[in-house]
């Protein structure tokens, strides 16, 4: 076996770069590597099958679970598409994969491996740096360089390694007439079917010379698929964080700029949004999906179950908000390569596609001048002007944190609480008022595998008036001892008082726990007796789900939304009403229909059930909520108005109260999230929403 791996043609590469061009290679390499230990992580943990990308690394480090999923939905798609290009092209005489901007990917590796290069020759282009880098790691690996296979015709120029099957080449993406003289002399066959692979490359460069990449590939390679793998959606609060991250590490996303959405990409018309289409750049057809339309839609159900269950995860809505951010995109000319393109949204989505019925005004939004946060909270108004808050994570970490808010002539303030009895630490827990006074404190966990038991009343201590002095107040806490049979440990469910017979029960609904992906089924307690009692249920039940809301509601209870076992947002209101047997089940027709959303809160005012914020799948920007009329059964979606909120307002795993029975404010209190690999973010203070304006 021969081959050739040559360091010094790499010092021979011509120096014709632009200052601009000369400071661009440095400020992204290092993107390089922290993308290799994230792969090599996901990989360590079974989310795929790669032994060679160990080989690139000097130290494993294993990553997160959100970033393990990450990465593995990245590897799948452009897996997917690698081969997709394969199979279509596998009759063909020769192909060709061009990898721009390759770094330490192990693409040839695996795919050699795996016996599915037949006729098929891999070139990797990045800077000499990087390729330097790369072809000594090879060089020094007994388990790559015998990968290598029997070496074809002397290379020239830029060349680092050549083999029969694969050649690394060192030179700047962005100069055309180097990269096709380097491409030539490596050996590429210009006509020949050839997959074009950019994998988050493009968005780092200034667009003049990312178009200018996209430009050229067209015009050399006439017979050709392009994949791309890069980041959407810059403005909502998610993508102000991901833009910041970048900034730090002076890889600036430029491609956000001109191109922040699916709609707008390079190759697409500006009407075009998750649909085949014609193109600009000089390809022919395109198809671009973000990550939620292709895991949902393109990863078999069998397959996604698998990769749930490598680790334990609680993390749904930073998943689904990575993925949002992010995109596969394949274009293509010849008839041939459109055969390999993507399917379009529309006969994958496994969400209804809903367009939603604004409302002309946007709700204000003002921040409360107090400082507090957290994750996953539960609160209950305990009286006009006073807000009991437990649980939740923040920058401390976890804890068995209560705090009470409480509004006087100075405005609202925060007043540490000593509860009699620990009540443990609780994340995704509810707090419930009860009618005979007291608050019932249910469910929630520590972490993924452990759900917190007990189940407790408290009382806070209102002996004394709470004064604009006062910095503590006290709670006490009964433990329930219940009869019956309770429901399962869980956590993100629902627990809403409901009355039968004149009597009241707290009815608990849905959720998960650390074995099911959702919960269905209802339960009862008896609030007198303490008792977890069986009443007649008739209708057909709901959808498993957690993360919804369940609103008492003329002795019964409005659900909506939540988050289904597949872990697909649900948009269905259904109705618990009270019967002469017991309770009826009722779903509700709204039109339009509200757009499928979960983590979100709900009140019902007047006949109205008032949704904010959420996390969806939707394409436009971030819920701000939807006004569901339980009586017309119709909706009608409202964005908010967040230009006073000096940080990004992250509206999911957050609660909220309404200040005035009546309406028409509410408080809303913590949210955030654990944003990737781009930082924990959390909301620094409460703020309201003036719902005046929908409401009348």
């Amino acid at each position: 076996m021969s081959f050739f791996i040559d360091f010094k043609a790499i010092s021979s590469v011509k120096r014709t770069r632009s200052r601009s061009l000369d400071s661009f290679p440095f400020l992204v390499q290092g993107t390089n590597d922290s993308s290799v230990v994230s792969k090599v992580s996901a990989a360590a943990q079974g989310y795929f099958q790669d032994v060679f990308l160990q080989h690139f690394v000097c130290k494993v480090a294993r990553r997160a679970p959100l970033i393990n999923r990450g990465y593995y939905v990245r590897w799948r798609a452009v897996d997917h598409c690698v081969r997709r290009f394969l199979h279509i092209t596998e009759n063909c005489p020769k192909r060709q994969i061009l990898s721009l901007g390759a770094g330490f990917d192990s693409l040839y590796f695996r795919l050699c491996a795996g016996e599915a290069l037949d006729r098929a020759v891999v070139f990797e282009v990045d800077f000499p740096d990087v390729t330097r880098r790369k072809a000594a790691l090879i060089n020094s690996n007994i388990t790559l360089r015998g990968m290598l296979d029997s070496y074809l015709p002397s290379p020239t120029g830029p060349v680092c390694v050549s083999s029969a099957q694969y050649r690394l080449l060192g030179v700047d993406v962005r100069e055309e007439s180097q990269v096709e003289e380097a491409l030539s002399a490596a050996g590429m066959d210009w006509v020949a079917p050839t997959l074009i692979l950019s994998e988050v490359v493009l968005t780092y460069m200034e667009t003049q010379w990312s178009d200018t990449v996209i430009s050229w590939t067209a015009k050399l390679l006439p017979q050709s698929l392009f994949v791309m793998y890069e980041q959407i959606h810059p403005h909502d609060p998610f993508g102000r964080i991901m833009q910041d991250h970048f900034l730090k590490l002076n890889s600036t996303l430029h491609a956000l700029r001109q191109y922040p959405d699916t709609a707008t990409q390079r190759f697409n018309q500006i009407w075009c949004l998750n649909e085949l289409c014609y193109c600009v750049q000089g390809w022919e057809q395109c198809v671009c999906l973000d990550m939620n339309l292709f895991y949902l839609g393109l990863v078999p159900e069998e397959e996604r179950s698998r990769v749930e269950s490598l680790e334990p995860f609680d993390e749904y809505e930073e998943w689904h908000q990575k993925c949002s951010h992010y995109f596969i995109l394949t274009a293509s000319q010849g008839s041939l390569m459109a055969q390999a393109l993507l399917p379009h949204a529309p006969g994958i989505s496994p969400v209804p596609s809903t367009c939603p019925s604004w409302s002309p005004t946007a709700l204000s939004v003002q921040t409360v001048p107090v400082c507090l946060e957290g994750l996953g909270m539960a609160s209950s108004l305990v009286s006009p002007g006073q807000v009991l808050l437990t649980g939740g994570c923040s920058r401390g970490g976890r804890g068995p944190v209560t705090r009470i808010l409480l509004r006087g002539q100075e405005g609202w303030r925060a007043v540490s609480v000593e509860p009699a009895l620990d009540l443990g630490v609780r994340l995704y827990h509810t707090v419930t008022t009860l009618p005979g006074g007291g608050i019932m404190v249910y469910g929630g966990r520590s972490s993924p595998l452990n759900p917190t038991r007990g189940l407790f009343r408290v009382i806070l201590d209102l002996g004394s008036p709470l004064d604009e002095e006062q910095d503590t107040a006290k709670l006490w806490v009964d433990q329930m001892v219940c009869t019956g049979d309770p429901p399962l440990a869980r956590w993100r469910h629902t627990a809403t008082v409901v009355s039968h017979k004149g009597k009241d029960f707290v009815f608990v609904f849905g959720g998960k726990n650390e074995s099911e992906a959702a919960l269905g089924g209802g339960y009862f307690l008896s609030v007198d007796q303490q008792h977890w009692t069986e009443i007649p249920v008739e209708g057909a039940a709901p959808t498993a789900r957690h993360s919804h809301s369940a609103c008492s509601h003329q002795g019964g209870v409005v659900v909506f939304g939540g988050l289904d076992g597949r872990g697909v947002p649900l948009g269905d209101t259904v109705v618990l009403r009270p019967s002469e047997r017991g309770f009826c089940w009722d779903r509700i027709e709204v039109q339009p229909p509200p757009v499928p959303r979960y983590s979100h809160t709900a009140h019902v005012i007047g006949g109205r059930l008032v949704v904010v914020g959420g996390v969806w799948l939707h394409s436009d920007g971030v819920p701000g909520g939807v006004i569901i009329n339980l009586t017309t059964c119709s909706s009608v979606e409202f964005r908010l108005d967040t230009t006073s909120v000096p940080w990004p307002l992250m509206l999911h795993s957050f609660c909220s109260e309404l200040t005035d029975p009546e309406g028409p404010e509410l408080l809303l209190m913590g949210g955030g999230g654990n944003c990737f690999s781009f930082g924990t973010h959390f909301n620094l203070q409460p703020i309201t929403v003036d719902l005046t304006p929908v409401l009348g």
